[in-house]
């Protein structure tokens, strides 16, 4: 079967590698140029990892993460008190890189020449599997496999598109230059404001500054901004800020999709990722559910042989679950940017009264999906 991927994001390349690995002619699409610089980590949590070990990367993966798992984190409050504690044991199956080295990872894992850089396309036809490339050119296929992100231009020729719309605040992200040995991950909460530490495995740190608002991205230091915001907060927080460079911390507004898609699927084409779904990363979900997107469209692809009857059930498995771990995503965003004192004071004394055990359920909650059979 000849496919095309449009898209060369971490999702696409999972996709391609996938489809390649069980025999069919896949040539992916992608916009932009070969360098993807992308100051930040990736969580590849338990789902993650078997999506990706059932695309034939598992191999690949270890190699790049290694086999040791974070250490217990948690959320605290500015001052360093810990609300809650994260067991060990949730954290067994989660694995942090960074975005560049996993996508190195990906395009490497492909044989030369399948991916297209510079090569921007659009679904024109879901009935003929026809896609413009460049404005002009055509290319014809048996499937169509869009993964370009949240704001694709092809969403709208499979499913109503709804759109996608900021969710009332925005985030700083960065790496630190060198190693920050023995951090946990864990979130601070304040009152608006939220700072996420997650160690990569490579011994630096990644970190993340949330702040209610959408109308920051025009700070001309994004650095001095985030130290000044959380000055006073507890250790190591201005420690990993400073030891960041100041090149490589970008801010971005947090947006997902307006509502869910009506459907994933329309005759040869079929969308994956934030294409399908794009959502809040609150639960660190983004990612792992475009993982398991590709991962249960090759394993539908290869066992049954009908086309429309394997994308009907691709639909049908995957919009409700990536509808709830979008939901609930938003709900922890909305409750972990809370302001108004009185409702942050009863946030944290729930979360202090949470017992570590229902926490770590948040996690552990995703390391039992495994693709269809």
């Amino acid at each position: 079967m000849e496919v095309v991927v449009i898209g060369g994001g971490p999702v696409g390349l999972a996709v391609a590698h996938g489809l390649v690995a069980s025999g069919h002619d896949v040539v992916v699409l992608e916009a932009g140029g070969q360098a993807r610089p992308q100051g930040s980590g990736l969580s590849i949590f338990g789902n993650g990892l078997a999506a990706l070990g059932s695309l034939g990367l598992g191999t690949a993966m270890h190699h790049l993460t290694g086999a040791v798992a974070p250490t217990a984190g948690g959320v605290r409050t500015p001052g360093g008190r810990w609300l809650v504690r994260t067991p060990d044991t949730a954290l067994w199956n989660m694995r942090v890189v960074h975005r560049e080295a996993l996508h190195q990872m990906l395009l490497s894992a492909l044989p030369s020449g399948t991916v297209r850089f510079e090569s921007p396309a659009e679904l024109a036809s879901t009935e003929d599997g026809v896609v413009t490339v460049d404005g002009d050119s055509q290319l014809r296929a048996d499937l169509v496999v869009v993964a370009d992100g949240i704001r694709s231009g092809s969403r709208r020729q499979v499913s109503s598109d709804p759109g996608y719309h900021g969710v009332g605040y925005g985030a700083w992200r960065g790496v630190t230059r060198g190693e920050m040995r023995g951090i946990p991950p864990s979130e601070t909460w304040g009152a608006g404001l939220r700072f996420g530490l997650v160690p990569l495995t490579d011994g630096r740190a990644y970190w993340f500054a949330v702040k209610n608002g959408d109308d920051l991205a025009d700070d001309r230091d994004h650095l001095a901004r985030v130290l000044d915001l959380f000055a006073g907060w507890h250790e190591p927080i201005a420690d990993v800020i400073r030891a960041t460079d100041p090149e490589v911390v970008s801010w971005l507004p947090i947006e997902e999709l307006v509502r869910p898609l009506e459907s994933l699927a329309r005759g040869r084409a079929v969308l994956v990722g934030d294409a399908a779904h794009a959502m809040t990363p609150n639960l660190g979900q983004g990612a792992n559910q475009g993982f398991e997107d590709a991962a249960t469209l090759c394993v539908l692809l290869h066992t049954e042989p009908d086309l429309p009857r394997a994308l009907d059930r691709y639909d049908r498995l995957r919009r409700p679950r990536t509808r709830r771990v979008a939901r609930d995503s938003r709900l922890i965003g909305t409750v972990a940017q809370l302001s108004r004192p009185a409702l942050v004071r009863t946030r944290d004394l729930v979360l202090f009264a949470t017992p570590d055990v229902v926490s770590g359920r948040q996690f552990r909650q995703f390391d039992t999906w495994r693709p269809p059979r």
